[in-house]
């Protein structure tokens, strides 16, 4: 086709957070706005080299040739905006989330398609109000060059995407060094980041995540077998107290990991749970597979849902 070819570059999306409730306060003001934040944005992405690619109510889209002019653009948007919210009463600023990504392209003409685009609009989807998201393209190529501390988000779900897309949320305004002392593996861009579970955070000069509570927990559990052991009454209950604490456990982690899914994640451990109670309480009958089919039909609906629904 005429215009059309494919090319390696670099996709800047942007968006409005809270555009709907925005117009609906105040629709003539937050156009007027938006276009004075546009043309400020328009203006940084030229400096660094950038072109915009298209507009759409509060989206946009650009490219450039360059990662690290792409991320060094994204971090002065960031900052020229943020500087224009300072004298604005908080329930009329405008924040932006940013989305960068370095992908294969279809260019036609002015415009730019395919899962390179769609990758980027997801991380700008995933980011903060006044935050920013790169993909681990981006990641790998900036991490040396720009003055600012990352934090893995661990895998984004993107469709047509198997195993989604790693990406980092870029910390704004964070001095660097303290940022390496804090998550020294996320900062550094040691070999095993990809292994890192999403929001994992890091002792100050340790390389070790933070398992302490985990280990509490462990020790406590031992603890308990012991006293079992040492108070023997031809009983051993240990099991009960156990099960109860790996299941808070579970449940405590569950809540802190953004890769997983919450719903799916509560069936699988009170499955699990219900299990080991039927088999700690066996008189003969499996009862919980009643319970294990109803949760496993609605997961299955649950499992499907998100895919349909997904970008």
């Amino acid at each position: 086709m005429t215009g059309t070819r494919r090319k390696l570059t670099t996709i800047f999306s942007a968006d409005v957070q809270d555009y709907t409730r925005l117009m609906r306060t105040d629709e003539e003001g937050t156009l007027a706005t938006l276009k004075e934040y546009r043309d400020a944005m328009s203006r940084l992405i030229e400096i660094h080299g950038g072109r915009v690619v298209n507009t759409w109510g509060d989206g946009l889209i650009a490219e450039f040739a360059s990662v690290v002019e792409a991320v060094r653009a994204a971090l002065d948007i960031q900052n020229e905006v943020s500087g224009y919210n300072a004298d604005r009463p908080d329930d009329t600023q405008m924040l932006f989330r940013i989305g960068i990504n370095l992908g294969d392209v279809i260019a036609e003409d002015d415009d730019i398609y395919g899962d390179g685009v769609n990758v980027a609009a997801r991380l700008q989807a995933s980011a903060s109000a006044g935050g920013i998201v790169i993909s681990n393209t981006v990641y790998d190529h900036v991490r040396n060059k720009v003055a600012v501390g990352f934090e893995c988000l661990g895998q984004l779900p993107v469709k047509n995407i198997e195993g989604g897309v790693l990406s980092y949320a870029v910390r704004i305004g964070e001095d660097p060094v303290r940022s390496a002392q804090q998550n020294p593996i996320s900062a550094m861009g040691t070999s095993d980041e990809k292994n890192m579970g999403p929001g994992t955070t890091y002792d100050p000069g340790s390389m070790t995540p933070k398992w302490r509570n985990y280990g509490v927990l462990g020790a406590i559990s031992a603890g308990i077998v012991v006293v079992n052991l040492l108070s023997w009454d031809g009983e051993f209950w240990a099991p009960w107290p156990i099960l109860a604490i790996a299941t808070v456990a579970a449940l405590s982690w569950m809540r802190t990991n953004r890769q997983v899914d919450q719903v799916l994640t509560v069936f699988t451990i009170v499955g699990l749970a219900l299990i080991c109670i039927n088999l700690l309480s066996w008189h003969g009958t499996f009862w919980a597979a009643w319970p294990l089919l109803a949760m496993a039909v609605l997961g299955s609906i649950r499992w499907f849902t998100r895919r349909r629904a997904e970008p």
